[in-house]
């Protein structure tokens, strides 16, 4: 099996979700859904893209097991264009997203119940 293959199927248990909830969610049946689990079949990009978004992770995580790292100066000028900003800034920044991924998960989690 490929790490693609490997990474979505543990994904979507880690979820706690059918085949068919992330086939519907991606607009595919679940028969070609499970082709993508079993390694005989590769996702298109905008596929790729679905479910890197529904799981909540990258495509490097899907397609190699290793999240891709940013390098700060890059988040800075993604986030602040050419706006100078120091690292103190910057760090509350990354408090303030994984404090939001972290309550996006308890909400996701108490919507299952």
């Amino acid at each position: 099996m490929s790490v693609f293959s490997e990474n979505i199927k543990k994904l979507r248990r880690e979820k706690g979700v059918s085949q068919t909830a992330v086939a519907e969610y991606l607009g595919v049946t679940k028969q070609a859904y499970s082709l993508y689990e079993t390694d005989k079949r590769e996702p298109d990009f905008d596929t790729l893209l679905k479910l890197a978004e529904y799981f909540g992770t990258d495509t490097d995580y899907l397609l190699s097991g290793s999240e891709s790292e940013v390098s700060d100066a890059r988040l800075k000028f993604a986030l602040f264009g050419d706006t100078e900003i120091d690292d103190e800034v910057l760090d509350d920044v990354k408090r303030l997203a994984k404090l939001h991924l972290e309550l996006r998960k308890a909400k996701e989690k108490d919507g299952e119940k």
